[in-house]
């Protein structure tokens, strides 16, 4: 299959084409031509064709909760859902749970991979080995240590990544090179550790850095904290909740240029009201309410968010002003580079999957293709969300 491109910006890589013929074959892209024949397959008509959004953090979607619907089904309704406001690939996300609920969670994610569910590429287990003290919505009673059993089941090989958040204070060092040893992609979050801490986790192969900023350990000038110590490793990645309520826009630029475009992830952290008009869920037997697109409980926590990836996209271009070809390498190139996935994911290039958005000049979502296959009536649910 051939398609022409043709009126717009069609960011590959590093450059910026004003027209294309991308060549597809088994869900991949085997060409892209910088020129067209005759009238355009895609006409841009003035906006943007981008690589596919990639989420590393998607608690629910299309009214389903992962935690309360660990199943095939379970997940391919989050995916579908995800997949109408540009998320071509993402990771089911575990809240705190149990250690039957964490062993369903990894099962059911890798029969989905196995049944080819578009779009999951493996699983998120946020927790249960947090701090209390910055646990948010997390549960208490469903914080534990990271036992050698729990520790075995997580590095046990699987068909897709293995994210798991921790808190550096409540787990050794040791403890997480063994689990980076065995492939599981460790990052921090909910946690209350100085700056000390979090610098032997990274010196042990901690990599990235969950919802920056939120439940976490603030930076001050004598106290770096978990944020400072985040800021200063060069080599880890962040990820940002870019829904104007868990971040203020000047923290937002201020990450983005400490950190740079390549290293900073935006998240939805998304729960199920994404892709419906619900205004209320249930979440761990709370009532969270969602208004105005922030999901918080009655005491004024907020539970994840009512976030998809087109609206993160266009809240991170209006609040830094950079352009869609740097926003675009937050939303797919770096969580394809902090997931291991940049040979198949992340950018539009001969090899790579077929994933790819359509954005209008307004940085509005009108076309999302997974696998070289356009997903029919994108555009039509843009009302759900905003996006």
């Amino acid at each position: 299959m051939k398609l022409g491109v043709a009126n717009g910006g069609i960011v590959t890589g590093r450059r910026v084409l004003d027209a294309a013929t991308i060549t597809v074959a088994d869900g991949r892209i085997s060409a892209i031509d910088p020129a067209i024949d005759g009238n355009p397959d895609i006409d841009l008509e003035g906006g943007w064709l981008l690589p596919g959004f990639i989420d590393t953090q998607v608690n629910g979607g299309g009214g389903v909760l992962f935690n309360d619907d660990i199943s095939v089904a379970g997940i391919a309704a989050i995916g579908g859902a995800h997949a109408r406001f540009g998320t071509t690939a993402f990771l089911p996300t575990l809240i705190s749970d149990s250690p039957d609920r964490i062993e369903a969670a990894l099962n059911a994610v890798d029969d989905a991979i196995a049944a080819g569910v578009p779009g999951v590429v493996g699983v998120h287990i946020e927790g249960p080995f947090i701090n209390p003290a910055k646990r948010g919505i997390h549960e208490e009673d469903r914080i534990r240590a990271l036992e050698p059993a729990l520790a075995g089941l997580l590095s046990r090989p699987r068909r897709g990544r293995v994210v798991l958040t921790l808190a550096p204070e409540q787990v050794r060092p040791e403890h997480i090179a063994a689990l980076v040893a065995q492939g599981v992609i460790v990052c921090a979050g909910h946690t209350n550790a100085g700056y000390d801490d979090v610098k032997a986790a990274i010196d042990a192969g901690l990599s990235g850095f969950t919802h920056l900023f939120n439940a976490m350990s603030p930076l001050t000038h004598r106290a770096p904290g978990v944020v400072g110590a985040a800021l200063d490793a060069p080599d880890c990645w962040c990820g940002l909740i870019v829904d104007n309520a868990h971040l203020h826009p000047a923290t937002v630029r201020i990450a983005i240029r400490a950190k740079g475009a390549d290293r900073i992830m935006l998240v939805t952290d998304a729960m199920p009201s994404v892709g419906t008009d619900a205004r209320s869920f249930i979440l761990q037997g709370k009532r969270i309410e969602v208004h105005d697109g922030i999901c918080t409980y009655e005491d004024g926590t907020l539970a994840g968010s009512d976030l998809d990836m087109a609206t993160a996209f266009r809240n991170t271009a209006q609040i830094t002003g950079l352009a869609p070809p740097e926003v675009a390498r937050m939303a797919s190139e770096a969580p394809a580079a902090f997931l291991g996935l940049s040979a198949s994911h992340g950018s539009l290039a001969a090899g790579k999957r077929a994933d790819w958005v359509v954005l209008d000049r307004s940085l509005r979502l009108r076309q999302t293709w997974i696998g070289g296959e356009r997903l029919a009536g994108t555009a039509d649910n843009l009302a759900l969300s905003g996006a």
